[in-house]
């Protein structure tokens, strides 16, 4: 201070945030001077709260509305000529912290990283991510202060929502190890998952002054890896389940499907080199068919049945001819 001006701050303040920002649950009001002067005013308005740091301790909590006369060591003029020799500075210090009181609703949060379990039905590792709202209030603005903020001067709903993600990774882990969703159902339990999340999230942060008033998880998505494993199991699967439905195993569906590839690229079976009735030698060698020479010795009508079901497959993946397969109709049907 100026010593050629030791009056200069001798006057009463009015200390109230004025304009109070919707998104900062805490704030350190700068004033002019932290020595406050004894019968200063302080407004705490609707919505708010004050705490009060005097001489480096927390002295008060204010969560009632309306005007407080404050009470320091700092009296005008007398405290600063008492305070000569220490350039009028006086050691008593005051300082404000307001906070909302009022419920900071729908706050989106998000896991930052994907979380691990091991999936049932495939049996495979998979990385699911999360995300959702919630909703929140300083409890305790005191255990907030000392725990959490320190010398901070503004702690905004951002920071609440770093918080909250960052502390869900871990029950959230947790709850999937336990009951290991299959990868269908995870949809149906986001009810039971939302209530679980809460209920470990609200103890975490107790213990730093916040209450936790709703907590939901809106959707869940699995990384791009998992999704590719698992559709490519699925693919797998659905090819087995229909290649029994024809008697077929998945290794001569692969074979078929291979076969009708080659047909429908450019060339063929021509191009490699298959000359006409190419279709029925395939079918024997796919169906490991007996010779002709043997086959006047099928004469069981299953067998018969199973093998024009096999050669309608070949004709509709276009492997032979629709005289071909007439043909070896005809020669089926004859043996009967």
């Amino acid at each position: 201070m100026n010593i050629r001006n030791p009056f200069r701050k001798q006057l009463r303040s009015v200390i109230e945030w004025k304009e109070q920002d919707m998104n900062i649950l805490f704030h350190r009001m700068a004033t002019t001077t932290d020595e406050i002067k004894n019968s200063s005013k302080l407004i705490v308005a609707p919505g708010q709260g004050c705490l009060l740091v005097y001489d480096g301790k927390v002295k008060s909590v204010l969560t009632e509305q309306g005007t407080y006369e404050l009470q320091s060591d700092n009296h005008p003029f007398i405290t600063t000529l008492l305070n000569l020799a220490q350039n009028f500075e006086s050691e008593h210090k005051m300082r404000f912290y307001f906070f909302r009181t009022a419920e900071l609703v729908n706050v989106l949060w998000g896991t930052a990283t994907p979380v691990k379990y091991m999936e049932p039905n495939y049996n495979i590792p998979v990385a699911l991510g999360a995300c959702g709202n919630f909703s929140v209030k300083i409890g305790d603005a005191e255990t907030m202060f000392t725990t959490l903020l320190g010398s901070v001067s503004d702690y905004t709903a951002r920071d609440v929502r770093e918080l909250v993600s960052s502390r869900i990774v871990a029950p959230l882990t947790s709850f999937l190890a336990e009951k290991s969703y299959p990868y269908t159902e995870v949809d149906k339990h986001l009810l039971e998952l939302s209530a679980d999340l809460k209920a470990r999230t609200t103890e975490e942060l107790e213990r730093l002054g916040f209450v936790l008033t709703d907590f939901r998880i809106d959707s869940v998505t699995f990384d791009e890896s998992t999704l590719e494993r698992i559709g490519k199991i699925a693919d797998m699967t659905a090819e087995k389940r229909a290649a029994s439905e024809v008697d077929l195993d998945y290794a001569g569906v692969q074979k078929l499907a291979a076969l009708r590839d080659a047909v429908r690229t450019e060339g063929g079976l021509a191009g490699a080199g298959l000359q006409v009735g190419a279709g029925v030698q395939l079918a024997k060698e796919f169906f490991n068919t007996k010779s002709d020479a043997n086959v006047s010795q099928e004469v069981a009508m299953p067998d018969a049945a199973t093998r024009l079901t096999q050669l309608k497959q070949l004709f509709d993946a276009q492997l032979i001819s629709e005289e071909e397969f007439t043909k070896k109709k005809n020669e089926i049907l004859e043996k009967l």
